[in-house]
């Protein structure tokens, strides 16, 4: 059995471009004693792989030149040598980036019961949902009633963080790149005042949103967002540092904010995070999102791209402002 995957051509530099990436083939196995051999469905591109396609130390290794890329997938076992799975069970794994694999048991989850399409365990119930989730109530230690500002807010992180405030009666501020995400936040998601960041003055649009402050801002993008944010932070507010996508394709160094002392006087928390850190939580946020999308009170939406040839135009999308919630990769059946 055969399976196309994505390999790094060569290092980007700068803004990702098609010819960093190219199509390779590979063998599938059949799975011998203590394997799973598994089709994927749907593969996740993320902006934290951007990271890993420089040669440097971070707290995932890099990506190497020729390797097959890696990410999140679900997948449905198509052949299994071992006990607890079986052919059509539904698995989560990190080897997305390619159509098929076979590989050792221990490296699948199984999904078991599914309570929503699969790919929404890519998303809203996954990875970006569950960064959400921690981030806003661990990190940024949210409590009822306070305003909150996300950079991001149309993402498939920025997004959630929005409706799990708004649960929280909290009033909520999102920023986004165009009308057409502003209109879906106020009018799909509830947020209760979101604005274009191309159009017009950051800390205008925060004051107009929010005249007394702002209680914990969720930053997904750094740069402007977390200066202006940091400007009108209320004392004692919390800034979870999720994300600065702002910088990703920065080929020099990006100056900091330069009003970080105010967080000084006004006893500010800026606190950077990993979801991974707080995987003690996993069961528990399932648990809490599932219950929220299937009763409508979280709302998702995803931006397909149908191929893994289309998986390295997907990518560079997340940094042209292509995807409204979670960017997705479709695989097929």
């Amino acid at each position: 059995m055969q399976s196309r995957a994505i390999a790094l051509a060569k290092r980007p530099e700068g803004m990702p471009q098609p010819d960093d990436f190219t199509v390779v083939t590979e063998a599938v196995a059949e799975p011998t004693e203590g394997e799973v051999q598994v089709h994927n469905l749907c593969m996740s591109v993320d902006p934290y792989m951007r990271g890993r396609m420089f040669d440097r130390k971070s707290y995932t290794p890099p990506f190497q030149i020729g390797e097959v890329l890696t990410g999140g997938a679900i997948g449905r076992v198509t052949a299994s040598a071992h006990p607890d799975f079986v052919e059509g069970d539904h698995v989560q794994h990190g080897f997305g980036w390619r159509e098929a694999l076979t590989t050792k048991a221990a490296n699948l989850a199984q999904l078991g019961d599914i309570v929503a399409p699969p790919s929404a365990y890519l998303g809203a119930i996954g990875m970006p949902g569950m960064t959400a989730y921690v981030g806003l109530l661990e990190v940024g230690a949210l409590k009822d009633g306070e305003t909150v500002f996300v950079s991001g807010a149309a993402g498939a992180v920025g997004s959630i963080v929005g409706q799990i405030a708004r649960l929280h009666d909290c009033h909520v501020l999102g920023s986004a790149g165009s009308g057409e995400k502003v209109a879906w936040l106020t009018n799909a998601l509830g947020f209760d005042h979101a604005f274009n960041y191309h159009e017009g003055d950051l800390a205008s649009h925060l004051r107009e949103g929010a005249p007394e402050g702002i209680d914990v801002y969720f930053d997904n993008v750094g740069g402007e967002h977390l200066q202006a944010a940091i400007g009108h932070m209320r004392p004692f507010g919390r800034i979870p540092l999720c994300g600065a996508i702002s910088q990703y394709n920065a080929t020099a160094a990006v100056p900091g904010p330069n009003n970080l002392a105010m967080a000084i006087g006004l006893g500010l928390t800026l606190r950077g995070f990993i979801v991974s850190h707080f995987n003690h939580l996993a069961a528990q946020f399932r648990e809490d999102m599932e219950r929220w999308v299937t009763s409508g009170d979280i709302r998702y939406e995803e931006t397909v791209f149908e191929g893994i040839e289309r998986a390295a135009d997907a990518f560079i999308g997340l940094f042209t402002g292509a995807n409204t919630g979670k960017m997705i990769v479709t695989l097929g059946e």
